[in-house]
This record gives C-alpha cells, structure tokens and sequence, in this order.
C-alpha cells in the first residue's frame, strides 16, 4: 500500500466532515475502572512488537497505536452522537498532523530498515493488525466513552504533544477492550413495598343474590 492510500485509510474519508469542539462523553451511569498510568514503549500493551527499534522508532509506535485506536473509534463509535467521534478525531489529526508524520516517516524507515524490499508490506501488515486490534464489539461501550475523552484531552495538547498523551493514556485505551457492564442495576437497594391495605368491600349498589354474596365475601 502507497503511503498516499495509508494516509487516505488514516483519515477514514472523514476529512469532509468539519471538526468541532469536543463533548463531554458519558455512556455509563457508574463509569467502569479502566487501569490506567503511564506506559512505555517496551510494554506488551503498547500492541505488536518493533524487534530492534530505537528509542525514536518505539516511540512511533505508541503515536501509531493511540492514533489507530482513535481512528477506529471515529468508525465504530458514531452510533452516539454526544461522542462526537468523527469530527473531534479530524480536529485531532489537523492539530497534530505534523506529529503524526513524522511517526509515519519513521515507522516506515523501521521497516525499510529491517525488512528490505519487503517493508512496505511489512508495513502495511503492521497498520492492518494494528487496526484491527482496536476494534471490539462486547466492549464497544467502554471502548468508545475511553476514546472519545482520550480525543478530548488530545485536543487541549500542544502540537508536539501528542507522544506524551500516548504515554499517559495509552493503557487507558487498550485496557478499555476489556468489556464492562453498568454496575448499576447490580448495585440497587431491593425496594420494599408497603402491603396494599383492602377494606370491606361495598355492595351497597349490588341487588340480590349480588349483593348477599359481596356480603358474604364471596
């Protein structure tokens, strides 16, 4: 795949859509306990392993990881419009764009560099399972109330600033795969209801046997 058709995926042909401020993003009643913390580029989490990369390139690759989990969210997560997925994800890759490829740039070198010939496809194959590690159907609602906040605080960052929030809030990101479910039909005091009091019964409109029998109680 072209650098052109890579950047052209990234962009997800959102880049009609005019960026935004972002919204507060709240899908939970109890939000769920994500873990969270800095990461660095030697953690399994960070996604698939770059064999032999310098500290620059490693750092590539956690803006490439938070960057493809946003990017997946901008596609998954527009079911909710309060998220605001696809028009704070634009505003994030124009305000961070030179970032952004500069990681590109250097992911690319790192394949050209291990892999010949073949790193561009290696390349490709990296982005593609990158993706795709991102994206989730059981945990979708804590997947996209994370990304949706991480997209918020990325837009309040400095240009340049962009592999500090990778590191701060990458963890966040995958742990939020994790599905998750609303504590609070589980956390629900039981309500206790009083027992309905009856009275005699009227029968003083009934006639006749009706009427004996409402007396009676039958």
């Amino acid at each position: 795949m072209t650098k052109a058709r890579i950047i052209a995926t990234a962009m997800l042909a959102l880049a009609a859509a005019a960026p935004g401020a972002p919204a507060f993003a709240q899908l939970f009643l109890y939000d769920p306990q994500i873990p969270s913390g800095p990461m660095t580029p030697d953690d399994p989490l960070v996604g698939i392993p770059l064999p032999g990369a310098t500290p620059a390139e490693a750092q590539a690759g956690m803006i490439w990881n938070l960057r493809s989990g946003l990017n997946v969210a901008a596609l998954q997560c527009q079911f909710s419009p309060y998220l605001r997925a696809v028009d704070n994800y634009n505003a994030v890759l124009g305000q961070h764009s030179g970032e952004l490829n500069r990681a590109y740039q250097t992911l690319e070198g790192y394949f050209r560099r291990t892999a010949g010939a073949q790193g561009p496809r290696r390349f490709d194959d990296y982005s593609t399972r990158t993706y795709n590690g991102f994206s989730t159907l059981n945990a979708q609602l804590g997947f996209c109330q994370a990304a949706a906040r991480i997209a918020k605080d990325a837009l309040t960052r400095r240009q340049g600033e962009f592999h500090t929030l990778a590191t701060e809030r990458l963890r966040e990101l995958r742990g939020s795969l994790t599905p998750f479910y609303d504590s609070y039909a589980f956390m629900r005091m039981p309500v206790r209801l009083a027992p309905i009091q009856l009275g005699p019964p009227d029968c003083s409109r009934l006639r006749g046997r009706e009427r004996r029998e409402c007396q009676r109680g039958g």
